[in-house]
């Protein structure tokens, strides 16, 4: 999720919640939950609101249990091992690292520790760069200007300058097939306010490593959104271009999903049954599914797509095939579009609960 960094800091904060929870809730009238649909949706086997994890989009792994549990005592060794184990995947390079760099933000001795002893060590400089940025984010806040004082603001822009540098660093010293130090600076460019060109001199940085990163094309995607430097316009572009590029089974039929939540949510007046009953959404989701079925069994990123796809065919009344993607994922809903609101878990559940009504309606 290296592009959402800033985005996630943003839309989950302060009053800006809350006001995308008043919006959620006048879309969804209609659509509330009863006891009745609760019941239905434990009968069916679907997890209990007491026990879903609103900060994993899938189950953690004992070797991230184990990589925290080691940081958290103080040793890098075995964390950085495990970074090391996902070897040229980039998407789950890029995860680990923010895994780890989540946790350096709070306690970074042990990053310094591997930085100390392994100066030129490209995997402790990529932790050191997405730690910066994520240090300067937690002391820019996430309220508006208009709430930010002053010395925030400054201070911030010191701290994504030297993220940027550190990223730059990261940059010299990595395998020169590796685009992760390349992704950790997409956010940056968007704290910066990097022109058009000089984004796509970053991109062009990525794309000649490995044009099929999904994580990359989701960060990309955010810079060309209107919220950030580009349009509504220029957000499908880059996600049409995105998923045409792609093969089957790459998931890159995400990006346009993606770019129609943001259009979608970023306007006030919009009815989310009209939006996504579309017909360009429509064929959005029904090349979404197609490519979903071509994926491996295995792939982990599949999960971000389910999440999404769950949110449109919910929104279409496609509820046995929304159904499906909530089989996939649930218990687990730490991704985009539920995290878009204050309460996620209440988004989750009602859309979910939702389609379990219809489905049982017409059995």
């Amino acid at each position: 999720m290296i592009g959402l960094i800033i985005l996630s800091v943003i839309l989950l904060g302060g009053a800006y919640k809350f006001l995308r929870k008043v919006r959620q809730d006048r879309k969804a009238q209609g659509r509330g939950r009863s006891g009745a649909d609760v019941r239905a949706a434990i009968e069916m086997g679907f997890v209990p609101a007491s026990q879903l994890d609103t900060e994993n989009r899938f189950p953690v792994s004992p070797g991230q249990t184990a990589a925290l549990a080691a940081v958290r005592a103080g040793d890098w060794q075995p964390a950085a091992a495990w970074l090391d184990e996902a070897g040229q995947d980039w998407d789950e390079r890029i995860r680990r690292v923010q895994v780890l760099s989540e946790r350096a933000a709070e306690e970074d001795g042990w990053l310094l520790a591997w930085r100390a002893a392994r100066p030129q060590d490209p995997t402790a400089a990529v932790v050191h760069a997405d730690t910066a940025v994520q240090v300067a984010w937690n002391v820019r806040g996430s309220l508006s200007a208009r709430h930010t004082t002053q010395e925030q603001f400054r201070v911030f822009h010191q701290l994504i300058a030297q993220a940027q540098e550190a990223a730059h660093e990261a940059q010299r010293v990595a395998d020169p097939a590796d685009p992760v130090p390349y992704m950790v600076e997409q956010p940056i460019g968007m704290a910066l306010g990097y022109s058009h060109e000089q984004y796509r001199e970053l991109w062009a940085q990525i794309v000649k490593r490995d044009p099929r990163v999904l994580s990359a094309h989701v960060g990309a995607l955010q810079y060309w959104c209107r919220k950030w430097r580009g349009s509504h316009e220029e957000a499908r572009a880059f996600a049409r271009e995105s998923a045409a590029a792609g093969a089957p089974g790459d998931l890159l039929s995400l990006l346009p999903l993606y770019a129609y939540l943001e259009e979608e949510m970023s306007d006030q007046e919009a009815d989310p049954q009209v939006f996504y009953n579309r017909p360009e959404v429509v064929a959005a989701a029904d090349a979404a599914l197609a490519d979903l079925a071509a994926a491996r069994p295995d792939d982990l990123r599949a999960g971000r797509l389910r999440h999404m796809l769950a949110w449109v065919l919910y929104w279409q009344e496609r509820c046995p095939e929304a159904l499906e993607q909530f089989r996939a994922i649930d218990g687990f809903i730490g991704a985009t579009p539920w995290t878009y609101v204050a309460d996620s878990k209440a988004r989750y559940l009602q859309a979910r609960d939702y389609c379990v009504r219809q489905v049982t309606r017409n059995a």
